[in-house]
């Protein structure tokens, strides 16, 4: 009996919620999750998985609007400045809160100009070499970037970007003169260190894999704390010789500010049972990223460390855009 009665309860909760966000957005009208980068990336991925299983559990049709340029700012400040009623919401990443350092002045604030709904995934990078490059591992790759300082370079999918931020923390951790080349997106600065153009790269596991069974590229060390199930011999940058080197994408879910609480919070449910399904986990687990779906107070709070951090990286660093 017991058993019956809760399963009532969760069962009337679930129908209340998305009848909350029924009541909140506009009957028949499709909610915008605006991606502030071209298709095809990892937020874009991601971005059209979370899109497709709200849309089944809401009824309400939930689509991609890939707005991008400007390393991500042009797509954010268009959500920063739309109708706060739940209609439009932004997936975004790193450079979300990277530029506001890195470039000095954007158009928004990502704290203040934003009303958090979901922390829905994150995914770590393998640190990788073209088979040319004579290091094995990450001790011989820093002994040879010091032996040529400047000599050596490394990809990324623009200034800022999931790729670029690792690398810098690794130079200014080891104290190696290592060159940028950004690339216009993630394809790019793959294809760049597959051709040999650049010597290496942090790239996304789900990208990177394939290249990496076929012996096109040599695996070096995977950014996050713990070893990945998907590539179980590849050590981690601490257990390589770099104690304190942990570094995950992160993919936030955010509404404009002054979107109404009830709104927040039912997009904040639907995006966690959307994240939980089975079926996105596995998806997700697949291509070396952790589903997850928090609520909003952690956004901010991961938010506020992250710009913290890698403000202090950026200043003490000088980066600038490329």
């Amino acid at each position: 009996m017991l058993r019956r009665r809760t399963a009532g309860f969760a069962l009337a909760a679930a129908f209340a919620a998305l009848s909350t966000i029924a009541q909140a957005q506009a009957p028949g009208k499709p909610v915008r999750i605006v991606v502030p980068f071209p298709p095809g990336g990892s937020v874009d991925v991601i971005a059209r998985l979370l899109a497709a299983r709200m849309t089944e559990i809401s009824g309400q049709s939930h689509i991609v609007d890939n707005r991008a340029g400007a390393t991500g700012v042009i797509g954010t400040e268009h959500v920063a400045r739309a109708a706060p009623d739940g209609q439009t919401l932004l997936l975004n990443t790193l450079p979300f809160v990277v530029n506001v350092p890195l470039m000095g002045k954007v158009p928004y604030d990502p704290i203040r100009d934003f009303a958090p709904v979901s922390l829905v995934a994150t995914a770590a990078s393998m640190l990788v070499v073209h088979p040319s490059v004579p290091a094995r591992n990450l001790k011989e790759l820093v002994a040879l970037a010091k032996s040529k300082p400047g000599r050596l370079n490394y990809s990324s999918s623009g200034s800022g970007s999931n790729p670029h931020i690792p690398a810098e923390f690794m130079k200014q951790l080891t104290r190696t003169d290592i060159t940028h080349v950004p690339y216009k997106g993630g394809g790019p600065a793959l294809t760049a260190v597959l051709g040999g153009e650049v010597d290496l790269s942090f790239i996304s596991l789900v990208a990177v894999l394939p290249h990496v069974e076929s012996k096109r590229l040599r695996p070096i060390a995977v950014t996050s704390a713990k070893r990945v199930l998907l590539a179980p011999d590849v050590p981690t940058m601490a257990e390589s010789g770099l104690p304190g080197f942990e570094f995950s994408a992160w993919f936030v879910l955010m509404a404009p500010a002054g979107t109404p609480q009830p709104v927040i919070a039912a997009a904040n449910q639907l995006a966690v049972r959307a994240m939980q399904s089975p079926e996105v986990r596995e998806r997700l687990l697949k291509e070396g990223s952790e589903a997850l779906g928090t609520p909003p107070e952690a956004v901010t709070a991961l938010l506020k460390s992250e710009l913290v951090r890698w403000t202090r990286l950026v200043k003490e660093n000088n980066l600038k855009p490329e």
